[in-house]
């Protein structure tokens, strides 16, 4: 009974997870923000995006819960399928995951106290330290917190039952493409 609640919404949380890595895919954020073109610079923008989707959702239990739950299951079976395409061991993708799995935990939770914070700092810091490995463009990290914060206020604009429907759109969609 408790698997078919995760399934059921299952779908659904691959096609947010998809357009997640859509918005975190985009080349604006890597040619003009100067987010590392890397592994785990890729990493961090999908993991940002993820959490600022999963803290939308979260905010209108329990719907939102369980499409939360559904989103940070496809990314994370999304990663252990990555990581076996690139030639890792069985031996080694659970440790792997896991790994990822802690740091994005440790990423979301300093994401979410900074977003609380009406002072740009933290969220700034947090960006800097994780995105940029704290080795940053200054200018491209006050930047991004600023299209950080409006992902997230236009997040909280869209309505749950669209996003349960698999619909979200992300502000990296108007973004000038080169």
């Amino acid at each position: 009974m408790f698997g078919f609640g995760r399934r059921r919404h299952e779908r659904v949380g691959f096609v947010l997870y998809g357009a997640v890595v859509a918005a975190a895919r985009h080349p604006a954020l890597y040619r003009d923000l100067g987010v590392p073109d890397t592994l785990d610079g890729r990493f961090d923008l999908v993991g940002l995006y993820a959490a600022l989707l999963i803290f939308r959702l979260e905010a209108e239990p329990p719907l939102g819960h369980a499409l939360a739950q559904a989103l940070f299951d496809a990314m994370f079976n999304d990663m252990d399928v990555n990581l076996r395409e690139m030639g890792v061991g069985d031996l080694s993708v659970g440790k792997r995951v896991k790994a990822m799995w802690t740091a994005f935990h440790g990423r979301a939770a300093v994401y979410a106290a900074a977003l609380a914070e009406p002072d740009p700092a933290p969220l700034e810091a947090a960006l800097a330290r994780n995105v940029w490995r704290g080795n940053p463009p200054v200018s491209h990290v006050a930047a991004l917190a600023r299209l950080v914060r409006s992902e997230q206020q236009h997040l909280a604009d869209q309505p749950l039952a669209a996003l349960a429907a698999g619909s979200v759109r992300f502000l990296t969609a108007s973004l000038a493409d080169a």
